[in-house]
């Protein structure tokens, strides 16, 4: 099986390096963005055509549920999971609404993460 293709956004600099080096030591992930705002996953998912694309939800600019329909628009055989620290009920249900595949928190087993990374990724269809 070819490796999954992984694109972050999380403006938090050192929660994104961490994740990304995590992630990078499973087998079958490829990180191929790791990006701070929305607006900057739009432009390289829209080239990039990442399998999963990890979207923090409290971010500057696009929200998480905003970036996830333009990346979707952008990328669209993508799938998008939700990762954040804290989420209400209407935002879920907002992230949902534009199209994210699942939702995540931060202080979730990494072992969860990953395993919502490689489901989203079963549902791909990258173009």
């Amino acid at each position: 099986m070819s490796s999954v293709r992984v694109a972050l956004v999380e403006d938090n600099q050192v929660f994104r390096e961490t994740l990304e080096l995590l992630l990078s030591l499973r087998p079958g992930i490829e990180i191929v963005a790791s990006v701070a705002t929305g607006k900057e996953a739009v432009e390289a998912c829209s080239t990039l055509r990442p399998d999963v694309v990890v979207v923090d939800y409290r971010m500057p600019g696009l929200n998480g549920a905003q970036a996830t329909a333009a990346l979707l628009e952008a990328s669209p055989g993508s799938q998008v999971v939700c990762l954040t620290a804290s989420i209400s009920r209407d935002e879920r249900e907002e992230i949902f609404a534009a199209g994210a595949y699942a939702c995540v928190m931060k202080d979730d087993d990494l072992d969860e993460i990953f395993a919502a990374i490689h489901d989203a990724a079963a549902h791909a269809s990258p173009g």
